[in-house]
Order: structure tokens, then C-alpha cells, then sequence
């Protein structure tokens, strides 16, 4: 069980690292083999894409609710995700043909970003 906000945020990161490193290998998968495109690939992708927000939402409580302190680049990968995650939203009808290939790679470079914020934070 959680004990604190921090527990939760703490574990909800790997929600976060492993959700989109297993969408953006779906989303390349995707691309190659026509067989992977179902519907449940993008309600996959909206619920990692979303775990970002609960992550960031997390971190927010902690620092401005309870007080706690968190590096400064442990936050700007954090809002970093966010923004990307709007990027890759906007430029899904742009990338029809390659959308697989956008959500795929953003996918990955998600996985990055929350590693990285981990490794820092």
C-alpha cells in the first residue's frame, strides 16, 4: 500500500517509463505489421500518454501542497512530457500516413523523458 504521496509518485513513475516504452514498441510495431492496429492501440496510448498528467499532478501536491522540494530539472522533464505530449497530439492529422511511426517515437522519447526525470529526481 502507498503510504505518502511521494510512495505513489515514486511508483507511478514506472507506470509512466514502462506504459510508454510498451505503446511507442506497439505504435513501431504498427507500422510494420497491419495486424497490431486495433482500437485498443490507441486507448493504450491515450491511458500512457495520460498517466504523464497524473504523474506531473502528483509532483505538483508534493511541492506546493506539502512543501517538498524537488530538483529543478526533475520538474522541466516533468512539464517537458507534457509539452511533448501536446506536440505529438497536434501533429497527428499532419502525420496521418505516419502516425504510427509519430506515436512510436514519441512513445519512446516519453519512456526517455521519464527515465531521465527519474535519474535526476
Amino acid at each position: 500500500m502507498f503510504a505518502t504521496v511521494l510512495d505513489f509518485h515514486q511508483q507511478w513513475a514506472w507506470m509512466v517509463i514502462l506504459g510508454n516504452a510498451l505503446g511507442g514498441i506497439w505504435c513501431l510495431g504498427a507500422h510494420w505489421i497491419p495486424a497490431l492496429r486495433v482500437r485498443a492501440l490507441w486507448w493504450f496510448v491515450i491511458f500512457v500518454e495520460a498517466t504523464i498528467f497524473v504523474q506531473v499532478v502528483l509532483g505538483v501536491i508534493m511541492v506546493a501542497g506539502q512543501g517538498l522540494h524537488a530538483p529543478k530539472f526533475h520538474m522541466f522533464y516533468g512539464f517537458v512530457a507534457i509539452i511533448s505530449v501536446a506536440i505529438l497530439y497536434s501533429y497527428r492529422n499532419q502525420m496521418r500516413a505516419q502516425q504510427y511511426l509519430l506515436y512510436g517515437f514519441g512513445g519512446l522519447f516519453l519512456m526517455g523523458l521519464g527515465i531521465r526525470a527519474m535519474l535526476v529526481g
